[in-house]
């Protein structure tokens, strides 16, 4: 009786640590994050993309021997970030959004510091998402978000 109450603490810990481990990670927290962006500028929902998903996750994998902040050159549009400690998902997607202040609408250009990043999450045509995140050698963490089709056209506007 003893062994098995014991048992089942472990059990509820693991599930515990298992779930918070993934917490702000999941498909639908990246998901979910995009569209609270999106939905600010009255643009649809993005959905998740299991192909889009696979190639990021590949991507991210790949960077894993050296962390640096290089883009995939693929075929769709990317945002990515890279941070010490638990960097999550959401997190990411924040700091993205967070250039909203340096992206005009008016000039449809980027005021100051950069915007592209932020014009990429609010692309109205981006409506497939797939996103990756590896823990480099180093201890940091590289994130990305693919997104189909691609965003930031030169001479559109995000929305």
């Amino acid at each position: 009786m003893r062994f098995t109450k014991f048992l089942m603490a472990i059990n509820s810990i693991a599930f515990i640590l298992c779930h918070t481990s993934l917490a702000q990670n999941s498909h639908q927290d990246y998901v979910d994050a995009h569209n609270s962006v999106r939905a600010e500028v009255g643009v649809g929902p993005i959905a998740w993309n299991d192909t889009i998903a696979a190639y990021a996750q590949k991507y991210a994998n790949s960077r894993i021997e050296k962390c640096e902040l290089k883009h995939s050159y693929g075929p769709y549009g990317e945002n990515i970030a890279k941070g010490y400690g638990n960097l999550n998902g959401v997190d990411a997607v924040e700091m993205w959004a967070s250039e909203k202040p340096n992206y005009d609408p008016g000039s449809n250009s980027c005021v100051g510091d950069e915007c592209l990043h932020y014009t990429q999450i609010v692309w109205r045509n981006s409506v497939h998402l797939g996103c990756g995140r590896a823990k480099c050698k180093d201890g940091w963490w590289f994130v990305i978000c693919s997104y189909d089709p691609v965003g930031n056209i030169v001479g559109q506007r995000p929305y």
